[in-house]
């Protein structure tokens, strides 16, 4: 029971670090790999964005979660942390570059109030094409303007 509640903790957790993720390196400092995922589809050229190396990035902790928590029995826990982490990351995979950015064309677009907020929070975050004055930075948790 511990253990599952480690990877659902985690998992939560993983939204509000991916928010400041978002919101204060990619739109900070490593913009340089960020920008290209915000021009529009017509100047982007082939399949794979620099914003693309964000998923080896957060596999590192991930990856070192379950080493540390496989070697050593007095960090156990870090394992489960290891699985949120990825669990998350598959969320995020699945959300945001399947089904809003359809670059796998797996999901049509779903007809309900949560997922249509989703689909507007990432298109008013997506209207500027500067690092700066963006807002809607979470993935899985979005502003209630966006139901309306």
């Amino acid at each position: 029971m511990l253990a599952f509640l480690t990877i659902v903790c985690t998992v939560l957790v993983m939204e509000f670090v991916a928010w400041f993720a978002h919101k204060y390196v990619m739109h900070g400092w490593l913009w340089s790999w960020h920008s290209d995922h915000h021009l529009p589809k017509f100047e982007k050229v082939g399949f794979f964005e620099k914003n693309d190396l964000f998923f080896l990035v957060f596999a590192i902790p991930s990856m070192f979660c379950y080493i540390f928590g496989s070697v050593y029995p007095d960090f156990w826990f870090l394992f489960y942390v290891g699985i949120g982490i990825s669990i998350y990351g598959a969320i995020y995979f699945l959300i945001h570059d399947v089904y809003i950015h359809q670059r796998f064309k797996w999901f049509k677009q779903l007809d309900n109030k949560y997922s249509k907020a989703i689909l507007r929070a990432h298109g008013a975050h997506h209207k500027k094409h500067t690092k700066e004055d963006c807002e809607s930075f979470g993935l899985l948790v979005v502003g209630l303007k966006f139901f309306r």
